[in-house]
């Protein structure tokens, strides 16, 4: 049965059910800090306040609106009323009431991957969870059009804060021309006109209407509730209208401390207004006068007229906005001071009473048979999920395999590599690229002439005409069958867009093999972002290039330094920055693997790039010493011998042994430093690392192992490579990035290490020079070699 097809539920049913929900949340947030104890010297939270601005249009979306197949971001502060409605309708046992906020139980704000049961969307972070259906959506309008429709055709919904839209990423998805035209967005902004400090000062509601609409989205509003609508319509209704609408949020707000003071209420109401409304009051009695306070956002009705007007629209997306009292029903509502405001112990027993509760009553679901209780099992039987049918998966190569060039950059080998990749029938009806308006700067050019801008709404007539001169190297192509997704200059809408599309099998039945490039250091800009993704559980493939002070012209805005602290560092996020072209091959091909790979855990690749050439004949030496399976296996590990250190002439040969541990660019600096070194009587072997961040969490993995079991740790793929020979030789570690990223490679075996890096702001200038400065040259590394010897020799 559609939604257009099922009856509404019974007024009175689905006012109990919310005054069910009102308390449950209320109370969950109660016993979390009255009753668990403390968080260990710090208090545990909850929002109360929070949470009962939204109970009635969460109430109205769940138990009279939403069908199984939509899905629905809940605004991070309403987790408690999210987790109510989820008990009663039997997704959650009764024992994780008491669990909210705390270990392994019910999350602070809602969690894909670390909340029981299912949630469609994490909405930690004020402003993305909210954007994060925007972005399913367009990632299911892409699967729509290169994998056919879905079984499933429900709306992507999201519930926010009026204060999330203070978050500029807000503005930047919605003004984004790849999100114009996504019909099965519905947001529903629950406008209580307060944030954490203050009530907002001003009428913001219109200006916030207006941007929404000249962005192209259909907006509604649920200003006010039906009884004070039918005032409204008496004689002189449109002079109390006008009098409310043009009161500030701040007196309007004061208005609800009066509530039960009818007499108080009128006066202050009344204050400075039209004789006209003066008038309407007369005609109502003091037990009554509170109707001025009826906001749209808390009548049920109301609230589902609005969601069906949106439903009605499937041109573009929707958005309402539901006025509401921060605190309803409670003594806190209207408290500028009321978001970490808690309830005391008086007011819960009040509520509970109220509720025809009892301490022993009062976390049970209705009681069976009631007209309640057949309605909450008949709306979950109704949002039950079916799980997706089998659709093909992308089978990923363990490499691409490119022609031989001597001297080549790994962002060129990356462009190449897609181009590749999309040749291959059984990875491109996957491969989907995105890039924040940098697709030609980061090497996507041949790609996007081979493959196409999708584009569903474009209009080939609006096309300027091309002139075919022989010389034009882009010829780019707008269409529904483009898989070059071209988004503006936002490196959020980037990230969240990757999230969208990482996530598209869960969301959409169909897996994707998202790739999206972007200088690497705005890769900080759109950080927030790609933490939400990560966490969130989305597999990608992002590309940060050109990285480092390697682009010398550039000067230091360009120029990123601390990036690959945040690959190593960020849960969920893999960081690899190969200096070789096969070694990007593999590593590439080994990441869209792991995203294609459901039954592993999440993991995103970021690849840190270059566009330095590079000579590629030191790896063509170790792949011939190695072989491919060998040098392909320590490559994935995270690093590998790439010169070994000359054998000691004889068996007193006094010479001494230096490691020299690079990654990316720099290595040919590192390999000239080897040879002089050798020049000089001084043993020196360089180890290519490829994947820092394998490389610390193997090695962290296995020390973690021997802390659990109390004995030694086992030996990790690191610890084999500095420990096979002369484990307390020096090391010199070098790195076009913050020093400190490869400075704990000393701790492996306890050897000295002298750490070169980039731990200042770059500048403009040629390569040669921007690493003399930061010492990061041939002759540098060699200093530095003999710096680490005299450390690690006896005084």
């Amino acid at each position: 049965m559609s939604r257009e097809d099922t009856p509404g539920p019974d007024p009175t049913v689905l006012e109990a059910i919310q005054r069910r929900v009102h308390w449950l949340a209320l109370r969950m947030v109660d016993h979390a800090n009255r009753e668990r104890g403390d968080a260990g010297g710090i208090k545990v939270g909850g929002h109360q306040a929070s949470s009962t601005s939204i109970v009635t249009l969460m109430t109205a979306l769940w138990f009279a609106h939403l069908e199984a197949q939509d899905r629905v971001a809940v605004k991070p502060h309403a987790s408690p009323v999210f987790h109510a409605i989820r008990y009663l309708l039997g997704e959650l046992d009764a024992e994780y009431l008491t669990r909210l906020r705390g270990f392994r139980g019910l999350q602070a704000y809602p969690s894909r991957t670390k909340d029981p049961g299912r949630i469609d969307f994490s909405t930690g972070s004020v402003g993305l969870g909210a954007t994060a259906p925007l972005f399913a959506a367009m990632a299911r309008r892409y699967v729509e059009a290169h994998h056919g429709p879905r079984s499933q055709r429900g709306r992507f919904i999201a519930l926010l804060g009026d204060a999330e839209l203070d978050e500029g990423n807000i503005w930047e998805a919605i003004g984004d021309p790849a999100t114009a035209g996504l019909g099965d967005v519905l947001w529903v902004v629950d406008l209580n006109r307060q944030s954490l400090d203050r009530v907002v000062p001003g009428m913001q509601a219109g200006r916030l209407q207006r941007t929404f609409a000249d962005a192209g989205w259909h907006v509604t509003e649920a200003k006010y509730g039906h009884r004070l609508r039918r005032l409204f319509a008496r004689d002189g209704g449109a002079a109390l209208r006008d009098h409310i609408d043009a009161m500030s949020n701040e007196r309007y707000q004061s208005l609800f401390a009066l509530r039960h003071d009818p007499a108080q209420l009128r006066e202050r109401f009344l204050h400075r207004a039209d004789p006209a409304v003066a008038r309407v009051l007369d005609e109502v009695d003091d037990a009554e006068v509170e109707v001025v306070l009826d906001l749209g956002g808390h009548d049920l009705l109301e609230v589902l007229e609005r969601y069906r007007e949106a439903d009605g629209v499937t041109d573009r997306p929707s958005v309402v906005f539901a006025y509401t009292i921060k605190g309803w029903g409670t003594r806190l509502a209207g408290d500028p001071r009321n978001h970490a405001a808690l309830l005391p112990a008086e007011a819960i027993e009040e509520l509970r009473a109220a509720n025809g509760l009892d301490p022993a009553s009062e976390w049970d679901r209705f009681a069976e048979g009631t007209p309640e209780a057949r309605h909450c099992a008949e709306v979950a039987d109704r949002l039950t999920r079916d799980a997706w049918p089998d659709a093909p998966t992308p089978v990923v190569p363990d490499a691409a395999g490119l022609p031989a060039r001597p001297r080549v950059s790994t962002q060129e080998t990356f462009g190449r590599l897609v181009v590749s990749l999309g040749r291959d029938d059984a990875v491109r009806p996957y491969l989907v690229t995105l890039t924040p308006d940098v697709a030609v700067s980061t090497g996507l050019g041949g790609w996007i002439n081979q493959a196409g801008v999708f584009d569903p709404l474009h209009d080939p007539a609006e096309d300027a005409v091309a002139v075919d001169d022989g010389a034009t190297l882009l010829r780019w192509e707008r269409s529904a069958a483009g898989q070059h997704v071209e988004l503006g200059i936002s490196e959020m809408n980037l990230f969240s867009a990757l999230e969208g599309f990482g996530l598209a099998d869960e969301h959409s039945g169909q897996q994707l093999l998202p790739i999206g490039t972007l200088y690497d250091p705005f890769v900080c800009r759109g950080l927030d972002a790609l933490i939400h993704a990560v966490y969130s559980g989305a597999r990608f493939v992002v590309v940060g290039t050109p990285s480092g002070i390697s682009l010398a012209p550039e000067g230091g805005a360009h120029q990123s330094t601390i990036t690959a602290s945040i690959g190593v560092e960020l849960p969920g996020l893999t960081l690899a920055e190969p200096a070789y072209a096969a070694a990007l091959d593999w590593l590439l091909c080994d990441g869209l693997a792991r995203v294609a790979d459901r039954d592993a855990e999440p993991e995103a690749l970021y690849l840190r790039l270059s566009t330095r050439p590079v000579d590629q004949a030191p790896f063509d030496a170790a792949r011939a010493r190695l072989g491919d399976a060998e040098l392909r296996r320590h490559v994935l590990a995270g690093a590998y011998r790439l010169i070994p250190a000359p054998s000691p002439r004889g068996e007193g040969d006094p010479a001494p042994l230096v490691r020299l541990v690079a990654a990316g660019a720099v290595l040919p600096e590192v390999v000239a430093a080897q040879a002089e070194l050798a020049d000089e009587g001084v043993r020196a072997e360089v180890i290519d690392v490829t994947s820092l961040s394998r490389l610390y969490r193997g090695w962290r993995a296995a020390l973690r192992a021997g802390v659990r079991h109390a004995r030694a740790p086992g030996a990790a793929h690191i610890d084999r490579l500095l420990g096979a020979a002369q484990p307390d030789a020096p090391l010199v570690t070098v790195h076009d990035a913050a020093s400190h990223a490869m400075a704990w490679l000393g701790s492996v075996t306890g050897a000295p290490v002298v750490p070169l890096g980039v731990d200042a702001f770059g500048e403009s200038g040629r390569i040669d020079e921007l690493y003399d400065t930061f010492e990061l040259s041939t002759g540098h590394v060699v200093t530095a070699a003999l710096a680490a010897l005299a450390r690690s020799s006896p005084a």
